[in-house]
């Protein structure tokens, strides 16, 4: 820069080489440190190396299974959780034995012989005191939770025998009263042999039967003609109800968002529904490649398991159309039912070849008692793990599943086939005159017809 007088001042660097230059042999290089705290320069790489080793790591100590409790002596056919104790599980199999098992022992308490033929299905009292059955010989059955005394016989404490074969059970929330269904559904008092009200909506036969956990009144059931069918209990009458391309298998209610409820349909989607808005789904679940059995929501509400005849079950966040897991195992057959449990941190499922197994609902999470310093290093990597989420890297590692060569090869099938539909309606649209072909969303596709 020019000062007065056309004297010219130029800047220089100015070391001192005793600042960096080593005495001896033996002495440690010097690092220049900048301790001024404003100043990070490489906050980010550094910040960004964390998250990509934090995203491996979780990879490396995926470890969902746990245990696989094995006494059943036919495929498992429904399970009901205690709404009291956590560690009590009951399971129905398909040659009618019910079992009552310890999660944290991992055996079973109790055996007992409920039904002739399938037990169709089986919850728990809102007390945990008593548990009721349904089978395929037309009973419902009432039992105590505790095992009979010394030398007692394993008898129900009810037994109501129906005209028809009952498909599912569900019990109220809050009150003595329980729902079943057949080709209707029937809601019982617990203290009477028939039916207070029976509800139907077109003749065929329902699959399930669910109260909504929060608006204890209404009820949702699935019928084998493709609907999903909503009723009100204290109308006995059927609020409306949605039909779908194909058949929905059961449903499962949100437990923190009244209005919400996913299906398990046999076009190896899930749809989640909005109960007052049924024109279209809020989100539709892709990921299975064959038939969702069941479903069922965490107690968080935030994401729900579904079980698939594909051998595998996945976990999906509610506002997710991919899920974020799937567990599968080489021994697991087609998985018929599927629990999440009540402290959102494992998931049981039972599938056709007499196993019920017990999985980690967060793959890579660590059991047992954590201590502060692990406990601030796995929230660190979490929020790191969520702030570098969508750099392709992370990305990739943090996606990356490995699959049965049966799902994969069918998966990439279905891709195929999507992406020709999709092709195809291009090209219709492309040659025909315009609004002649309207998009249509993949949310509205699957939907029938809404009738109220």
């Amino acid at each position: 820069r020019r000062g007065g007088g056309g004297r010219m001042r130029v800047k220089v660097l100015s070391r001192n080489p005793d600042d960096y230059i080593r005495e001896t042999k033996q002495d440690l290089q010097r690092v220049p440190r900048n301790y001024d705290p404003a100043l990070h320069p490489f906050e980010v790489p550094r910040e960004y190396m964390r998250a990509l080793n934090a995203t491996k790591l979780e990879r490396v100590f995926a470890k969902p299974f746990l245990a696989s409790l094995d006494g059943h002596r036919d495929g498992v056919n429904c399970m009901a959780k205690h709404p009291q104790s956590l560690s009590t599980v009951l399971s129905g199999a398909c040659d009618g034995e019910v079992k009552i098992w310890n999660l944290t022992k991992r055996e079973c308490i109790r055996t007992l012989q409920a039904h002739e033929g399938f037990v169709r299905g089986i919850c728990a009292r809102f007390c945990g005191t008593s548990f009721f059955t349904v089978g395929d010989d037309k009973t419902v059955k009432h039992w105590k939770m505790d095992g009979p005394g010394y030398g007692g016989e394993e008898e129900p404490l009810h037994t109501i025998l129906g005209k028809t074969v009952y498909t599912g059970i569900d019990h109220h929330w809050k009150e003595a009263v329980f729902a079943t269904c057949g080709h209707q559904v029937d809601i019982w008092d617990e203290q009477r042999t028939s039916p207070i009200c029976s509800l139907t909506w077109g003749v065929d036969s329902i699959s399930s039967v669910k109260f909504n956990p929060i608006e204890t009144y209404l009820l949702g059931s699935c019928a084998s003609d493709r609907n999903i069918v909503l009723y009100d209990m204290r109308q006995s009458t059927p609020l409306k109800k949605v039909i779908l391309d194909m058949r929905t298998n059961t449903l499962c209610w949100n437990p923190m968002e009244a209005f919400i409820f996913t299906s398990a349909n046999e076009d190896h989607n899930l749809y989640t529904f909005d109960m007052r808005f049924l024109e279209s789904p809020v989100m539709v679940h892709i990921d299975h490649v064959s038939a969702v059995l069941d479903v069922d929501y965490s107690p968080t509400g935030k994401e729900f398991v579904s079980a698939s005849f594909d051998k595998s079950i996945r976990i999906f966040p509610v506002d997710k159309g991919h899920s974020r897991e799937v567990y599968h195992t080489k021994r697991m057959q087609h998985v018929i039912t599927v629990k999440w449990t009540s402290d959102n941190k494992y998931i049981l499922c039972g599938s056709d070849e007499m196993n019920i197994r017990l999985w980690k609902a967060n793959a890579s999470e660590k059991l047992g008692v954590l201590v502060p310093r692990e406990r601030a290093a796995l929230n660190y990597n979490q929020k790191l793990k969520e702030k570098f989420q969508h750099h392709p890297q992370i990305k990739r590692i943090a996606r990356h599943r490995h699959l049965p060569k049966a799902i994969y090869s069918q998966a990439k099938e279905l891709r195929i086939m999507r992406e020709a539909r999709r092709r195809k309606e291009l090209n219709r649209r492309k040659h025909s005159k315009p609004g002649s072909s309207p998009f249509v969303s993949e949310k509205k596709k699957h939907i029938v017809a809404v009738v109220k």
